[in-house]
């Protein structure tokens, strides 16, 4: 797949064409289609966009794909600015209540909030963000680690820390903070630099911070600071003390007297379950999961096969970690990740195939702003199907499948202190900040302290230090993108409840709301599919404690 590549004078002339005809429409169906025509620009150059990225993901060492992505960072903040000029008009029409009975009211409640996020004046600001999160990218690409004989990326060294053998996954541990204190100095600088862009972005935009910019940029319309402050607190009083005996549990079943930060990953002395096959095998055998689960998921999975939209398998140059990303102007998702022979591999795929799912089946709407919902929404699409799967995940795991549930089980609990501790992390960094790399560091050991007490890093230093963080992609990439996978497991583990009582109707109320896409804010959402709110008195306790009580807690 491929797209002309699009120049500024280009889509200057055709937003110009758009806003002329917008001006001289004689009704409201002209109007609306005039509209429509908008929303097709954008996502023709949102699919181009994502495809240059995603070529530069692939290998981050192809010179021509590093170039092209430049092209990208530079022209985007320019077609941005055209964008905004554009939804300040739709937003001040005096056709505005026509055009917003057609579109929905929604859509123009998030252009309002996306108007507030830009100005002329921070267009090359966002230019150098996108460079300096291109350079973070490529510097964990990078890595070539010597471990036992042979050199391995980030992504391939993981699979040791999850085996059987302790002093393995100590060792393995250890290479890789070795790695990153060695480039201790890049990733400092890099995140410096990112800190300081946007706080100055948020001033020049009248903001006090970057905090309340971060927030409009996440398009958070329906909660605030203080609701996710809240959550954070009911985080600490309902679930850390739950995760810190599950850590007791573990130690005993490791045969230890406390969990170390190496130990952390492995649930039992048998060290975690293996998916059995490799790249190849495993995503012939999804299409038997796929296939007893849903007609839907079934033709979607093997369309996203057959048309060469999945690159699962780990490569030098190749960027870490996994996502979805989508191309409107060809009505597919693509599904990126990083397999290296550990249970993630199962977990990575189901949860990128429930974003992919989802935004398969929102790709017709219109506006474009309904194909994805707000970031929270959309963990809920994969984070739900990595536990609708489980039924049919004796495909992937064998006479293991039980251990991988219970497995899965308890590192989802044991994550949400963890997603909380850099979500709170990010609020202390953007209200300093002026702060020191060392300071910095210093702010996450706060963070370990408070919610993660049971860490030990023993002799690795540079962990122990206050660097767990900086493997962390979001914080350079996305600030404030992380208490979504807290709110939205959640809610993904009242289907897991839901499921397990009537499977499916639970999976159908799961593909309900897959269906809406982003047609509505993340309460909404949840609330339109049987789901009670994170925000709500109660609700994590509820989900946590039938958690709790299946694992015998």
């Amino acid at each position: 797949m491929s797209l002309p590549k699009p120049t500024f004078e280009s889509l200057s002339d055709t937003m110009g064409s758009i806003d002329s005809r917008f001006d001289q429409a004689a009704d409201d169906k002209t109007r609306i289609e005039v509209v429509q025509d908008w929303d097709r620009l954008v996502r023709n150059y949102s699919s181009w966009a994502a495809i240059t990225r995603l070529k530069f993901s692939q290998d981050t060492r192809d010179e021509a794909a590093k170039a092209d992505r430049e092209y990208v960072d530079e022209l985007t903040p320019k077609f941005t600015e055209m964008n905004i000029a554009w939804l300040r008009k739709l937003l001040a029409s005096e056709h505005r209540p026509a055009l917003e009975a057609h579109f929905g009211a929604h859509a123009f409640r998030m252009w309002a909030n996306e108007v507030l996020t830009f100005e002329p004046a921070i267009q090359e600001d966002l230019v150098q963000e996108s460079k300096l999160s291109a350079d973070h990218t490529a510097l964990t690409a990078s890595a070539e680690i010597e471990f036992d004989g042979e050199v391995y990326n980030l992504s391939q060294l993981a699979k040791f820390m999850d085996v059987a053998d302790r002093d393995t996954r100590y060792r393995a541990q250890k290479a890789r903070w070795d790695w990153v204190e060695a480039h201790s100095d890049e990733f400092d600088e890099i995140y410096d630099k990112l800190v300081k862009l946007r706080h100055s972005m948020a001033q020049k935009l009248g903001y006090k911070n970057y905090i309340e910019l971060g927030y409009r940029r996440m398009m958070r319309v329906d909660y605030s600071r203080e609701d996710v402050e809240v959550f954070r607190k009911e985080i600490l009083r309902t679930v850390v003390p739950l995760v810190a005996e599950m850590k007791k549990a573990q130690a005993k079943r490791l045969g230890i007297d406390r969990c170390m930060v190496w130990d952390e990953s492995v649930f039992d002395s048998k060290g975690n379950p293996v998916p059995e096959g490799d790249v190849a095998e495993l995503t012939e055998k999804a299409k038997s999961v796929f296939d007893q689960m849903h007609p839907e998921l079934s033709s979607f999975y093997r369309m996203m096969v057959e048309r060469g939209l999945l690159d699962l398998d780990s490569r030098t140059g190749k960027a870490g970690g996994g996502f979805c990303t989508s191309f409107a102007e060809f009505g597919v998702p693509f599904i990126f990740a990083n397999f290296n022979g550990t249970k993630h591999d199962a977990e990575v795929f189901t949860h990128e195939m429930g974003h992919a799912f989802q935004c398969y089946l929102s790709m017709d709407k219109v506006p474009h702003d309904y194909i994805w919902p707000t970031l929270e929404a959309c963990e809920i699409h994969s984070m739900s199907l990595e536990y609708f799967t489980w039924p049919y995940m004796e495909a992937f795991f064998g006479d293991d499948t039980e251990r991988f549930r219970t497995v899965h089980l308890t590192e989802s609990l044991s994550f949400l202190p963890y997603g909380t501790a850099i979500d709170h992390f990010q609020h202390l960094v953007y209200e300093k900040p002026d702060a020191t790399p060392q300071e910095r560091r210093e702010m996450w050991l706060e963070m370990e302290k408070l919610y993660l007490p049971w860490r030990d890093w023993g002799d690795i230093e540079y962990g122990a230090k206050g660097a767990r963080w900086q493997l962390q992609g979001h914080v350079y990439h996305a600030p404030f993108y992380y208490i979504d996978y807290v709110l939205a497991q959640t809610c993904a583990l009242q289907f897991w409840d839901r499921m397990n009582h009537d499977y499916k109707q639970a999976l159908e109320d799961y593909v309900a709301l897959c269906r809406r896409g982003g047609e509505a804010s993340f309460q909404s959402l949840a609330t339109s599919a049987g789901l009670t709110s994170p925000f709500e008195p109660g609700c994590l306790e509820g989900a946590v404690g039938r958690a709790r009580e299946y694992l015998g807690f």
